[in-house]
């Protein structure tokens, strides 16, 4: 099979054909279906996320069931599933109190199965790792059952992809925040693709205000589709100011969908007293983000870290599959651009210019 392979930091993926061994107990064969473009696969190409190479990136995706290994009875072949990048176990304590987006064993068996193998051999016959156990940027891919959440015939396979992580990590972040309430007030730093589906979240809980913030004039014109009700550009006006200004003294809540040191720190320093910031983007290894801690205790400002939506990425899988089929979530206008698995690094190059919406592999 055909997949997108890294090999070597700041270098272009590449194309292989590679040698996938059959799924084992308790995992599955999934034919992707489509794969969304994100700025965590960004981080790991610069080096700013580190992960064992060589290694398949891909995280954010949706394919159907080809086969499944001893035991598996969560799905069977023909189901069409949202595929999860947490591939919880059930068994640690995270999983145990509720918490399975954070599971401990995922995370330390990393770009390896869960018996501490690997699935994937070069042409040299040299192992390769799939990256959150999936490296969607492939046709087929030999993951853990628990990775899939089967879904309706009728939800495209590229909204599924973006289910898989944009959306559920951009509206859970909203929706599962601290202290939300309708009405509220929200700001968004950085207006990509999970900073558009924060957006997203907060129209959802009929926020009264939903600043976008941004350094790019046209994807804040963007922003508006989704429910933005204002944008600042940042690079010409000073955002803290400019929040307090309209929200009479701050947001609600703020939300650094962007993940830098001064996005955290306008985050903030956006929001009024007992606010709420939530830091969803992923900021470069060893970043830290020198904060007010006189103003945080003062003002009783909470700020908080949010991973995969800050809550069970199944559960909210079932959650925005619903809104989708409803109407409410819009997923088809986030998707600008579409292209095969030969042209992934002309797909980055897009997303690295800052251009509109997302981009989806189609396989």
């Amino acid at each position: 099979m055909k997949a997108a392979v890294m090999r070597a930091g700041e270098t272009a993926l590449l194309v292989e054909d590679l040698t996938q061994d059959e799924p084992k107990a308790g995992e599955v064969l999934i034919r992707t279906g489509a794969a969304g473009i994100c700025a965590s696969d960004i981080h790991v190409i610069h080096g700013t996320a580190q992960i064992p190479l060589p290694c398949v990136l891909g995280h954010e995706g949706a394919g159907t069931v080809e086969a499944v290994g001893p035991g598996v009875t969560n799905v069977k072949p023909g189901d069409r599933c949202v595929l999860s990048f947490v591939s919880n176990c059930g068994h640690c304590r995270q999983c145990r109190s509720g918490s399975p987006q954070l599971c401990e064993t995922n995370a330390l068996t990393g770009v390896r199965q869960y018996d501490g193998t690997t699935r994937l051999r070069d042409a040299n016959g040299d192992e390769v790792f799939q990256m959150s156990k999936l490296g969607i940027f492939s046709e087929y891919q030999v993951a853990p059952a628990q990775a899939c959440y089967p879904m309706p015939d009728d939800v495209p396979m590229e909204v599924a992809a973006l289910i898989g992580c944009s959306v559920t990590t951009g509206v859970g972040s909203v929706v599962n925040a601290p202290r939300v309430r309708p009405g509220m007030t929200v700001a968004v730093f950085g207006v990509g693709g999970v900073g558009l589906n924060s957006i997203q979240g907060a129209r959802l809980m009929n926020a009264s205000r939903i600043i976008a913030v941004d350094i790019a004039e046209h994807k804040l014109q963007f922003a508006t589709r989704f429910g933005a009700t204002d944008t600042i550009d940042s690079t010409v006006t000073d955002p803290i100011e400019a929040i307090r200004e309209l929200t009479d003294g701050g947001v609600d809540l703020a939300l650094d969908t962007f993940g830098g040191i001064e996005s955290t720190q306008q985050a903030v320093g956006a929001l009024r007293r007992n606010g709420v910031a939530v830091v969803v983007g992923l900021a470069p290894l060893g970043d830290q983000a020198g904060i007010d801690l006189t103003d945080m205790v003062r003002t009783q400002k909470t700020l908080t870290g949010a991973y995969y939506g800050l809550a069970s990425p199944h559960e909210t899988f079932r959650t925005m599959i619903d809104l989708y089929q409803k109407g409410d979530l819009m997923v088809d206008e986030i998707i600008q651009r579409r292209y095969s698995l030969d042209q992934i690094n002309e797909a980055f190059g897009a997303l690295e210019r800052g251009e509109d919406g997302r981009g989806v592999i189609v396989f």
